[in-house]
């Protein structure tokens, strides 16, 4: 299972909100790109949010984006106001490996479909839930829909994984949704990325050998408060996984 750290960016800075929520912004630093450079060669992939287009709808920050995809190599992930494909193809032409879609999931199917199709295996279907239920536009909206409902109609496409995140638990690192996220897995099929929640090391561990119940589905985990508040080092979140991966 893979140890994805996270660099959410906000007005050029590192930062991390509790719950989704933009009036809950903890600053963790002035420079992303060296936070990038400092996880380059010990992690195989970074995820990074622009949380400003999450907010807008746009991309926004996309020139701090091209110097963190600089700094940290190859491996990036984007998400944040991905809802076009002209925004898609400008990600990738900054260098990321993959765009995080999270909005269009729900409110254009069909974007997903055009963009699975155009770059296979690059694209990330995030699928942000509260109570079950997932939750675009930032996560100030919950729709009717049932996560994993959403996952299965995704199937049958080309698609990265789905990054699976608990908004509920996001920030609190009280621990991540394991049954939830298992049974993602499980019942969609597809390959899912846990987020939200993660604060110790045993969450890793936890994490890590549900993925081998479920034919190691969960491809990996996202983390974000926990190593910028040095909870524990990105070093041993990687022995961990990799012990209880067996």
């Amino acid at each position: 299972m893979q140890i994805i750290p996270s660099i959410d960016l906000w007005q050029g800075q590192v930062v991390r909100l509790r719950q989704g929520r933009y009036d809950q912004v903890t600053v963790y630093g002035e420079d992303p790109v060296a936070v990038a450079r400092s996880w380059r060669g010990i992690a195989s992939r970074l995820h990074v949010v622009d949380l400003a287009g999450a907010q807008s709808g746009h991309a926004v920050q996309t020139d701090l984006i091209r110097s963190v995809v600089d700094a940290f190599g190859a491996g990036v992930q984007v998400g944040g106001g991905v809802r076009s494909l002209e925004t898609l193809h400008g990600y990738f032409a900054l260098g990321v490996e993959r765009v995080v879609l999270g909005t269009a999931a729900v409110d254009n199917p069909e974007l997903i479909r055009g963009a699975a199709a155009a770059y296979p295996g690059r694209v990330v279907v995030a699928l942000d839930a509260k109570g079950g239920f997932v939750a675009s536009r930032g996560w100030v909206e919950v729709s009717k829909q049932r996560a994993v409902d959403l996952a299965q109609s995704y199937r049958s496409l080309q698609i990265g994984a789905i990054l699976y995140t608990d908004i509920e638990r996001d920030g609190t690192e009280v621990g991540p949704n394991i049954t939830a996220t298992a049974a993602l897995a499980r019942e969609s099929g597809l390959d899912v990325l846990a987020s939200g929640g993660v604060g110790t090391l045993d969450h890793v561990r936890r994490l890590a050998r549900a993925s081998r119940e479920v034919d190691g589905r969960i491809r990996g985990v996202v983390l974000g408060r926990a190593l910028h508040e040095q909870r524990f080092t990105l070093e041993e979140a990687n022995a961990v996984s990799a012990e209880a991966a067996g």
